[in-house]
C-alpha cells in the first residue's frame, strides 16, 4: 500500500498539490475528474520531477452530473463525462477511476427503483467497456444515505459488479462506511478482492489520527483482503464558525481570485462549510501522513 490524496479539497494549482504532497511522503495523486482543466502532459512531466504517479481520478458528480437521471440527456452527457475522465487517467498512465454513479446530494429519486437500476446498469456497462480498453479499472463508490440514495453500501455496489462485468469493482470510504454499514471491518472482507481504491478520512472525516477510528485495524483488515492499492486521503475539515473552534486559522476568508467552477465551489463549501486556508490544509496532508506512513509497507 501506498499514501495517495485528492485534490478536490481545495481550489489550488496542481503545481502546489503535486509538491505538497511529495515533501509529505505520498506517492500518488488521485486527480480531481476535470478532464477539460488538466494539460496530461504538463502534469506527468510535473509527475516525474516530484517523483510521484497518478494512481487514477476521481468523478465530481456535480452540476446535474448523474447518471441515473430520469432525463436520457443527462444521463448521456454523464456517461460522455466519465468517459473524458478515463481518458485523463489514461494519459496520465493511472491506474483507476473512482465512479460515484449518481448526483452528489441528490437524495430524491427520478423514477423507480427498477428503471434507475436498469438506466445506472447501462451507462455503467458503456463506461466499463471504454474503461477495459485502455487499462484503467473503475470502482463504483457508495456514499451516505445523505449524498446520495441508490448505492450507499458495499452490497449494493457489488451487485453492480455482478451486472455490468467481472472486472468492475468498488471503492471503500472510510467515511462514509462509518455511517452505512453495520461493521466496517466486514466491509471490507464482503468486498474483498473487487476493492479498487480505499478513501481515507477518520469518522468525522479529519485526518487519520482525528477521530475514534483503529487505523492499525483497518490497515490489517486492508492487508487481510491482499489490498495493496492506495490509502487516498479525502479528509474534509468542519469549518467551526463558533466560540468552540480549535482552529481559527482555518477558514479561508479571501475567495476572490480562485480558479474554480462556481458549482465546484459550492460542493466544497457544502461539504466542509467553507475553502480552508493553504497553511491549515498543508497541516491537515502533514498529520495525516504521520498516522499512515508508520502503519503501511510501501511498496507500489
Amino acid at each position: 500500500m501506498h499514501l495517495s490524496m485528492h485534490n478536490w479539497m481545495r481550489a489550488e494549482p496542481i503545481e502546489t498539490t503535486i509538491a505538497r504532497l511529495a515533501k509529505y511522503g505520498y506517492k500518488s495523486i488521485e486527480i480531481s475528474g476535470e478532464a477539460e482543466k488538466y494539460d496530461a502532459k504538463h502534469v506527468r512531466g510535473l509527475l516525474d520531477h516530484y517523483g510521484l504517479n497518478c494512481w487514477g481520478s476521481v468523478t465530481l458528480m456535480v452540476g446535474g452530473r448523474n447518471m441515473q437521471s430520469g432525463d436520457e440527456a443527462t444521463r448521456a452527457k454523464s456517461v460522455q463525462y466519465v468517459k473524458d475522465c478515463i481518458g485523463l487517467v489514461s494519459d496520465l498512465d493511472g491506474k483507476i477511476l473512482t465512479l460515484v454513479p449518481g448526483e452528489v446530494g441528490k437524495i430524491t429519486p427520478d423514477s423507480t427503483p427498477e428503471n434507475e437500476w436498469k438506466w445506472l446498469v447501462e451507462g455503467v456497462s458503456e463506461i466499463y467497456e471504454v474503461a477495459e480498453a485502455k487499462g484503467v479499472r473503475v470502482g463504483i463508490e457508495p456514499l451516505n444515505r445523505f449524498e446520495s440514495y441508490l448505492i450507499t453500501r458495499a452490497e449494493q455496489a457489488l451487485a453492480l459488479c455482478d451486472a455490468v462485468g467481472p472486472n468492475l469493482g468498488v471503492v471503500l470510504d472510510a467515511f462514509h462506511i462509518n455511517i452505512e454499514e453495520k461493521d466496517l471491518f466486514e466491509s471490507i472482507r464482503l468486498v474483498g478482492d473487487k476493492l479498487v481504491d480505499f478513501h481515507v478520512a477518520d469518522n468525522n472525516r479529519m485526518p487519520a489520527g482525528y477521530g475514534d477510528y483503529d487505523w492499525n485495524k483497518v490497515i490489517a483488515t486492508l492487508k487481510e483482503v491482499g489490498y495493496d492499492g492506495a490509502l487516498t486521503a479525502e479528509f474534509v475539515a468542519p469549518v467551526d464558525r463558533t466560540p468552540a473552534n480549535k482552529y481559527p486559522n482555518a477558514l479561508e476568508t479571501n475567495l476572490e481570485g480562485l480558479d474554480i467552477p462556481a458549482d465546484q465551489l459550492k460542493f466544497i463549501i457544502d461539504h466542509g462549510s467553507s475553502i480552508l486556508t493553504e497553511e491549515f490544509y498543508d497541516w491537515l496532508v502533514k498529520v495525516n501522513s504521520e498516522t499512515l506512513l508508520p502503519l503501511i509497507n510501501d511498496t507500489w
